[in-house]
């Protein structure tokens, strides 16, 4: 992996990936001149017991321009500023103009996967997806090696539907000052299974998902996609390793190609579901970066498309914004039985 480091006129900085020498670079560009004022911030709620981020001032952000202005798509036209230099790169990062954190109370980065608009994270070539994830690997190990950042969540809204604000095929990273509640949860839990077994929740679990076959939605030689039993929504899917590693940085060559095919093959199904493409939010689980060892941990990532059906869309009800209990109108083997029968080319 090639990488090379850039700062925008705003001072944000600008890292671009490859998986060949880049040659010759334009300067970075910014479509804004100077740095943005607001600060966000965290407060803490006393009944909740968890922090909560404010950033007003996001209410300024780009929404949806139209095609002849997209800030993601390289221009030379100087009509059009834009975020990124032309070049021989693959993969950008850059710091989030409009941060829900900013330091010293964490971070925010734009992930652009390709300089392609027009495409999608699942209609990427294998090879690009497994770049992703050493792209992913190497921010982590940067936002983590800071003693003031304890969890970085990669992920990707896709979709206007799961409130996407720019077409081009994009994710985001968050460096978080604390260990956000569901990441939190998940270590708990998981150090108390691994006390008792000698393993975490989520190796027993794909055990029993692999024993039991029927939510499979792939499966190979060193990963594996499924719909879990415990599916809070229609088509949510899981997608990890066979190895419990802890982040993207332990895989193997093999693991990390094999991983690749599985995250595609579940894309391309989604979108060949309905034949449109299919809005979801990604999320990828690493091990938080808070110093301590994590044997109870296993990186994976979890898929939640919103549809219940072909014309509703799923939000979520007063009982799991209320009380946090998810109910589900459709059986998690059902969901999965439609998503095998969906024929893929294999990738």
């Amino acid at each position: 992996m090639h990488k090379r480091r850039l700062t925008k006129p705003d001072g944000r900085a600008l890292w671009l990936y490859a998986s060949s020498p880049m040659g010759a670079i334009e300067e970075a560009p910014s479509p804004f001149a100077g740095p943005l004022e607001g600060r966000p911030h965290l407060r803490w709620h006393p009944l909740r017991g968890e922090w909560v981020t404010y950033a007003a001032y996001r209410q300024a952000r780009t929404f949806l321009p139209p095609p002849e202005y997209n800030p993601l798509a390289v221009t030379r036209d100087p009509s059009h500023p834009t975020e990124l230099p032309a070049g021989d790169w693959d993969i950008a990062v850059f710091d989030n103009r409009f941060p829900a954190l900013a330091e010293p109370e964490g971070k925010c980065e734009v992930v652009v996967f390709t300089q392609d608009a027009g495409t999608s994270l699942g209609a990427l070539a294998r090879s690009r997806i497994e770049l992703l994830f050493d792209v992913w690997a190497d921010r982590i190990a940067e936002l983590g090696a800071n003693a003031g950042i304890r969890y970085v969540l990669p992920f990707e809204n896709r979709g206007t539907e799961v409130g996407v604000t720019l077409h081009h095929p994009h994710g985001q990273i968050y460096a978080y000052p604390v260990v956000p509640p569901v990441p939190q949860r998940m270590a708990e839990a998981g150090r108390a299974h691994y006390a008792r077994e000698g393993r975490g929740p989520l190796a027993a679990l794909i055990a029993e998902e692999l024993a039991d076959g029927q939510r499979l939605v792939y499966r190979g030689t060193h990963a594996l996609a499924f719909v879990p039993a415990c599916a809070r929504y229609p088509y949510e899917v899981w997608v990890a390793p066979l190895e419990a590693v802890t982040t993207f940085a332990e895989l193997s060559g093999a693991a990390k190609a094999d991983l690749a095919r599985a995250l595609k093959t579940v894309l391309m199904k989604y979108d060949a579901l309905w034949d449109r493409p299919m809005p979801y939010l990604m999320a990828w689980y690493p091990a938080p970066t808070d110093g301590e060892r994590h044997p109870e941990w296993q990186l994976h990532a979890e898929l939640w498309p919103p549809y219940r059906t072909r014309d509703r869309l799923k939000y979520l009800a007063g009982t799991e914004l209320a009380a946090g209990m998810y109910a589900v109108d459709a059986l998690p083997e059902d969901k999965a039985r439609e998503l095998q029968a969906v024929g893929v080319p294999e990738c």
